[in-house]
């Protein structure tokens, strides 16, 4: 088969070995494969702070093109990510939420350039290397998205927000496979980024430290504020709600009999406002901005199951849709920790339903 007769697909290359092995699977299948690499570092303030695991990704990626014998084309999206992924993160801390920058991440940038240039270079298909399974109808109907067969690896969470037309043409070749069984894979095929160690931080944020990194940049400002227990009793400064989340224990530094967890963030009045851990649980809790996979219009009341974080192992819930974009989530049994700012996704077994952001 000749590479014209192929069907091309443009699968995006971060640099790790996930994606590398997810373009040499393609080759496999008998795909044209274009490697796509984003750049996106010298859009961050301070991006100083990345530019050797930039330069080292970037090398990577060309690296393991190389190797496949595929076209490499790299992709200046660093305004676009400043503007619709790193403002709205500081912004949402500024508002006392708790941001997921990486669901916006996919939603705005990467998938989003991704069809672009399968657009542009006529390709059929997008491809990338999250653990997560698409299901394309035979017919007419809708793609689905459903949980990558590795539970302790899936990743649909952070892919709830795809719309149809960004399904429809995407593939997730490690949507079947094991983590070992990846990293394995890399070894035999003598990738470049066999042994490449997995990144679990925010890919801008240096350390895991996004206080640090927003005041280091300019994002936000400390200003000082009172630690306050839920009838106004002061306990305690600290120096913005920003630096901040629902859940916290650790940085309050206040001498208590109990553990104190913060319970909830008065942006209004910069305070933050403490309790104890039976003080976290929550029985319910609103969705906006929902993004409906499984339906084009959701039924009125349906029961899921509902994953608040992405480490979270999913809660039964029965939800109310108040509207296409809004829905009140009740908790079958109380959950701890809703962290508005959160996306909160639903599931029935391993089909992604949809979901929205906590309110």
């Amino acid at each position: 088969m000749s590479a014209s007769t192929k069907p091309k697909v443009v699968v995006g290359l971060s640099g790790g070995v996930d994606s590398s092995v997810a373009a040499a699977l393609l080759i496999e299948q008998g795909f044209d494969v274009v490697g796509i690499h984003l750049v996106l570092s010298h859009g961050v303030p301070d991006a100083s702070a990345r530019g050797n695991q930039t330069e080292r990704s970037l090398a990577d990626v060309q690296a393991v093109c190389r190797h496949l014998g595929i076209r490499f084309i790299a992709l200046d999206r660093a305004s676009q990510f400043k503007c619709h992924v790193i403002e709205p993160f500081a912004s949402e801390y500024r508002a006392g939420r708790t941001p997921n920058p990486c669901v916006l991440c996919n939603q705005r940038i990467k998938f989003a350039a991704l069809l672009d240039t399968a657009r542009e270079l006529e390709a059929e298909y997008i491809a990338t290397g999250h653990y997560a399974r698409v299901e394309h109808p035979a017919s007419e109907g809708r793609h689905l998205l459903k949980r990558a067969s590795d539970k302790q690896q899936d990743q649909s969470y952070f892919l709830f927000s795809l719309n149809q037309q960004e399904l429809r043409h995407a593939i997730f070749p490690l949507g079947t496979f094991r983590k070992d069984d990846v990293r394995a894979l890399a070894r035999d095929l003598k990738l470049p980024t066999a042994e490449k160690d997995e990144s679990q931080e925010i890919c801008f944020v240096p350390d895991n430290d996004y206080g640090d990194f927003l005041v280091r940049t300019g994002l936000v400002q400390k200003h000082r504020g009172e630690i306050v227990t839920r009838d106004g009793r002061v306990l305690g400064y600290h120096d913005g709600v920003e630096f901040f989340t629902v859940g916290q224990r650790r940085g309050l530094r206040i001498a208590a009999d109990r553990p104190l967890y913060v319970l909830e963030l008065d942006q209004a009045r910069n305070r933050v406002i403490v309790g104890y851990a039976e003080e976290l649980e929550r029985s319910n809790l609103t969705v906006t901005r929902c993004n409906w996979v499984a339906f084009e219009s959701p039924p009125q009341m349906f029961d899921a199951t509902a994953k608040i974080r992405y480490q979270h192992p999913g809660a039964n819930v029965t939800v109310m849709c108040l509207s296409a974009q809004e829905a009140s989530v009740c908790f079958h049994e109380s959950q701890r920790a809703v962290t508005p700012g959160q996306a909160c996704v639903f599931y029935q077994d391993d089909l992604l339903l949809g979901g929205g952001w906590i309110a």
